[in-house]
């Protein structure tokens, strides 16, 4: 039997800092803690309830006039003073001018504090996914999966920073972002709203967009609180289709899912929004183990969780485990539900009510649930400032965050392929631009756009370039020919763009898909469509050279056109700028510095992530991806030494100092995203064969030579052990950069 080192739960969790339940409660959390007690004693049942329930905007709407939203005040009235409701949601349809969403936001505060018999403010909250992308001229940043490319925690943080200012300015205080989930099935639709299929990454990148969103004082006006989800295990549907069921191994979920949203609670984050799906057989929604053994006893969440839209319902509706909507209610409050996204009617409200007074949900889980709810409105600083304020609006969409925005999406920038330095390209060529992707905004920025599918071109601001224009714009548009040559669903003119080929010196053409979210995104085939296929193929007989430019949101599967391109390059989902950002690379303004966050699949099935087990690498079985997670390409070369590591062996308590040198030889300057990796090599279960356990991106001058450190910790060690509990095992690591590496020993613990 192998002698072990027991690592606590919460220790291998850790990120930073403590764990929520170890933190000592400050005077101020005491003060509001009085203040909520002091409220719920005031309240009423049915005041109670309302403010666990969460209706729609749609549901106050008087008119939608070109764009611009008015609410009914009856309606308003019904749901607020009649019905008590504590939250309301979503965008209406639609995103909305900064002072039509001031204007709303007040109405509805008005209601709330001044008609209410104890003046409870509305606690509003919207998908700021990619920024506050539901705010006419906001910011709107590269999705996440883009953001993890880009490798860079500070313009993560700069980021949300800035989605955070904009959102509020308008009278938004709650933000139901970030996805913590992991792109560990490619067919999901949500593949580019995550930090992509690693726990480290998404574990650390969400960490510091809590941090940078919520800040030290949720009062101030250029905060928000932020909502961590889809708790737990929703990114891998057996099926790839969305809100379909998960199979996942206790130990596996706890590997790998759970851990991004410990370090969210680590964060400080202080609302939970529930997976809509189900694991093993359970709808999360109906789970007390996941809800509340793990959730708060476990990972010490101490803020309140909403469920997603409508997923109570589905409880009876859907997943077939609650017989009708009044066990689905109590199923669903009692295992740990606080606020119920209804979203369009108050039959929660009503059901809820009669639960209680009938004994079936006592008032003690009411008053644990409104607790929570009323404590983040106390520390938002609603009670004291419900409404907007009007000096605000000039946050929305400013120049330095354009900047902030454009650097994103160059920095997400991902070359995959370069033969013969085909990239970058000079200004007087010729150059052909075709494709689906070339010269649409919406495909740029994927859902949650303006609209919830982000697809309606239209209501995209037509000062901001395509990829097409702004190539015409960097080299002049008589060195640019376009052709319309294919939808992502049909032939046009596939000829036209190979007449058009035997003029121009290069061809870039622009494939991917098209602008989806959620369920409308689900797809049969992991395969890019065959009329992009064909078009690349039939290009490429022309003899001409051919930039591939990837614009899409999970990576879908060119086999058969990799090698037909000369350079290939991925954009993923890149906001505003990407068209920008798109050329400043192609033309070598900038020099591409993106590294992959998922492995990129080389065939539709078979899908097998970065830190597979050696079972799957084989001389039988060959780990063969497209290209592995980490990939990313430069204009320079880059070369690493000196990997270094201050002990060769390792204790519980101790940290192990990791430095490695980057030295640009090359003649262009670069930024690089260094990663640290750690394998364990023998392990009582099967180790992968290499987890990332740290990066950083510098900037490197040509000649220049720059030493990144690293720390690993003890728990940076452990694993999830057969019995489902983390653990550390003496014996031999590996610890990477690039192809250099040290040996790290743990020793047998001495009795």
């Amino acid at each position: 039997m192998r002698v072990l080192w027991v690592v606590s739960i919460a220790a291998l969790l850790a990120v930073a800092g403590c764990s929520s339940a170890e933190r000592s409660v400050s005077k101020a959390d005491a003060a509001i803690d009085a203040k909520v007690r002091q409220k719920v004693k005031e309240m009423t049942l049915e005041e109670k309830v309302g403010q666990m329930t969460q209706l729609t905007l749609e549901a106050f709407v008087q008119s939608d006039k070109d764009g611009y939203l008015t609410l009914d005040p009856e309606k308003l009235r019904n749901g607020i003073v009649d019905h008590h409701i504590g939250s309301i949601l979503n965008c209406g349809g639609q995103a909305r001018t900064p002072e039509n969403w001031q204007e709303m936001i007040a109405q509805m505060q008005e209601v709330a504090v001044k008609e209410t018999r104890l003046g409870i403010p509305i606690l509003y909250g919207i998908d700021s996914i990619h920024g506050a992308n539901y705010v006419l001229g906001a910011t709107i940043f590269p999705q996440n999966i883009a953001m993890a490319a880009a490798g860079n925690l500070a313009l993560v943080e700069k980021a949300a920073e800035i989605t955070a200012m904009e959102t509020r300015a308008v009278g938004i205080p709650w933000n139901f972002n970030p996805v913590l989930d992991l792109a560990r099935q490619p067919m999901w639709p949500r593949v580019f709203e995550t930090f992509g299929e690693d726990a480290y990454m998404a574990s650390v990148m969400g960490a510091a967009y809590i941090r940078a969103q919520q800040g030290d004082d949720l009062t101030r006006s250029d905060k928000v609180a932020t909502c961590m989800k889809h708790y737990l295990g929703y990114s891998v549907p057996r099926s790839g289709r969305d809100r379909t069921p998960a199979y996942i191994p206790e130990r596996e979920l706890r590997q790998h899912f759970v851990k991004p949203f410990a370090a969210a609670v680590r964060a400080g984050t202080v609302t939970c929004m529930v997976n809509s799906s189900e694991i093993n057989g359970v709808p999360v929604h109906s789970s007390a183990f996941y809800l509340t053994e793990l959730l708060r006893g476990e990972l010490g969440f101490d803020g309140f969780v909403v469920s997603d839209w409508a997923d109570i319902e589905n409880l009876y509706t859907r997943e077939k485990v609650a017989k009708d909507r009044r066990e689905a209610v109590k199923m669903a409050v009692m295992a740990g539900i606080d606020m119920s996204m209804v979203p369009y009617d108050y039959s929660f409200y009503d059901t809820l009510i009669e639960l209680v007074r009938d004994g079936e949900v006592p008032m003690s889980r009411i008053d644990e649930a409104v607790s929570g709810i009323l404590r983040v409105k106390f520390k938002l600083g609603l009670f004291e400032r419900p409404y907007p304020n009007k000096n605000l609006l000039g946050y929305v969409g400013q120049e330095s965050s354009r900047k902030v925005n454009l650097q994103a999406a160059q920095e997400a920038m991902t070359l995959l392929k370069n033969e013969a330095k085909t990239l970058p390209l000079a200004r007087d060529r010729k150059v052909l631009v075709t494709g689906p992707t070339a010269n649409l905004l919406s495909v740029l920025n994927g859902g949650w756009t303006i609209t919830w599918q982000g697809d309606n071109e239209a209501l995209y601001p037509q000062e901001k370039y395509t990829i097409l224009e702004a190539i015409r714009a960097k080299i002049g548009e008589d060195n640019v020919t376009y052709v319309n040559s294919v939808t992502f669903d049909e032939e046009k003119d596939i000829a036209g763009a190979v007449s058009a080929a035997e003029n121009v010196d290069v061809i870039v053409a622009c494939i991917g898909e098209p602008a989806y979210c959620e369920t409308p995104g689900n797809i049969d085939d992991l395969t890019m469509s065959e009329p992009q296929l064909k078009l690349v193929k039939e290009l490429a007989a022309t003899g001409k050279p051919i930039v591939l430019v990837l614009v899409q949101g999970r990576p879908r599967v060119i086999r058969t056109i990799v090698d037909d391109a000369q350079a290939i390059l991925t954009a993923y989902l890149p906001g505003m700028e990407g068209g920008q950002a798109v050329a400043d690379v192609l033309f070598g303004d900038v020099n591409p510095s993106g590294k992959l966050p998922y492995t990129y699949p080389r065939f539709a099935s078979g899908f097998t992530t970065y830190d597979h087990k050696p079972s799957e690498n084989t001389a039988e079985n060959k780990f063969n991806p497209q290209w592995p997670f980490g990939h990313g390409l430069s204009y320079t070369s880059l070369s690493y030494r000196a990997l270094q590591a201050d002990k060769s062996e390792m204790t519980p308590g101790q940290t192990v100092r990791v430095t490695v040198e980057v030295t640009n030889t090359g003649d262009v300057a670069a930024k690089e995203i260094v990663q640290l990796y750690l394998s364990d090599l023998v392990a009582s279960v099967t180790p992968a064969v290499r987890q990332l356990k740290g990066f950083r991106k510098v900037d490197v001058r040509p000649g220049q030579t720059q030493t990144v450190r690293f720390e690993l910790r003890w728990d940076d060690l452990a694993f999830i052990g057969r019995d489902n509990k983390p653990i550390v095992e003496p014996g031999q690591f590996k610890v990477s950069v690039g192809e250099l590496s040290v040996m790290l020993t743990v020793p047998k613990p001495t009795k």
